[in-house]
C-alpha cells in the first residue's frame, strides 16, 4: 500500500483512502470478467458461492455475512431465484424466513464462475504483489476484519 508516513505511523486517512480504491478496483475488474463470461456480476457470484458453502442459509445470515441490509439482500436473492439459480424453502422453525439452496444450474454457474474470479483475482494479485506480499497483506486484512466483526463493527442499521 501507499500509505504515507509519519515516522512509524502510517496516516489513517492514507490508508482508508487505498483501502477502499483497491477494493473498489479489484470489485470492479472481477465484475467486468464474471459479467463478461459468466452474465452475473461480482455480489451474485459472492452469494452463489456462500449458499454453495452454506446451504440452508437465511437471507439474515447472507446480510450478516456482507454487512449490508436485509431488504438489499432479499432483492439480491430475488434477483437469482428469477434466473432459476436459488430457490427458496419454507424454515420449519422460524414461518417468516425461508431457507435458501442453490439449484443444480446455480451450482453449475458457481463452479464455472469460481474458476474465472480465482483465475482474474491471481492475476491481478500477482500483478502488483509478490507472494509474500500478497501474504502479508491477508494477514493484516483477516485481523483488521476479525477485530472489526468481532466489535460489531459497521453493520447496518436499517
Amino acid at each position: 500500500m501507499a500509505c504515507k508516513s509519519n515516522g512509524s505511523t502510517a496516516d489513517p486517512r492514507t490508508f482508508f483512502a487505498d483501502l477502499v480504491r483497491c477494493e473498489t478496483r479489484l470489485y470492479n475488474a472481477l465484475n467486468d470478467r464474471l459479467r463478461e463470461r459468466h452474465g452475473i456480476v461480482t455480489s451474485q457470484f459472492e452469494f452463489l458461492r456462500y449458499l454453495r458453502e452454506h446451504p440452508g442459509s437465511r437471507v439474515a445470515d447472507l446480510a450478516a455475512e456482507f454487512a449490508i441490509g436485509i431488504g438489499a439482500t432479499s432483492k439480491g436473492i430475488d434477483r437469482l431465484e428469477r434466473h432459476g439459480w436459488v430457490a427458496r424453502q419454507p424454515n420449519p422453525a422460524d414461518r417468516r424466513s425461508s431457507l435458501l439452496t442453490l439449484s443444480d444450474d446455480g451450482a453449475r454457474l458457481t463452479d464455472a464462475a469460481e474458476q474465472t474470479f480465482t483465475e482474474r483475482l491471481t492475476e491481478l494479485l500477482g500483478g502488483a504483489l509478490g507472494q509474500s506480499q500478497t501474504a502479508a497483506a491477508a494477514q493484516v486484512l483477516s485481523v483488521l476484519r476479525t477485530a472489526l466483526e468481532r466489535e460489531g463493527v459497521g453493520l447496518p442499521t436499517g
